[in-house]
């Protein structure tokens, strides 16, 4: 699939209201070619989800620094399925303990992308899940 043909949502969800790390990934996937939308601060699940939706968007990138990651990541999943966009791939970032990785994997977020991670590694993945899912 063609980069620019790509959407994808950075949306920040939670009463966490820093965002640098979410707009340098949103701004470095713009750079990199794909069509990125992001959401801003203090956006609840259902928001993302709606946002997701209306967008049309392939994936969406979750970024949370206030430890309620186990929480609203897997509720975001949850609300895609409830709405039939569970085609919709969640991935998320911030800082999230290894130990909590497995569990949020397990709840149906495909990648997480940790603090200091370099933008390739999303790039790869997002690479690799359209070359998935294109068969």
């Amino acid at each position: 699939m063609e980069k620019g043909k790509t959407r994808i949502l950075i949306a920040k969800v939670g009463l966490d209201g820093h965002d640098r790390g979410a707009k340098y990934i949103a701004q470095a996937l713009r750079d990199k070619g794909y069509e990125v939308i992001y959401t801003g601060i203090r956006q609840t699940p259902e928001d993302v989800v709606k946002a997701a939706i209306q967008e049309d968007v392939q994936f969406v990138g979750l970024s949370l620094l206030s430890g309620a990651h186990n929480q609203l990541f897997p509720r975001v999943v949850q609300l895609l399925k409830e709405k039939g966009a569970e085609d919709i791939v969640v991935f998320g970032g911030g800082v999230i303990p290894r130990d909590d990785i497995s569990f949020l994997k397990s709840q149906g977020i495909k990648e997480i992308f940790t603090s200091g991670t370099a933008i390739d590694e999303v790039v790869e993945f997002i690479e690799k899940t359209l070359r998935n899912a294109a068969g």
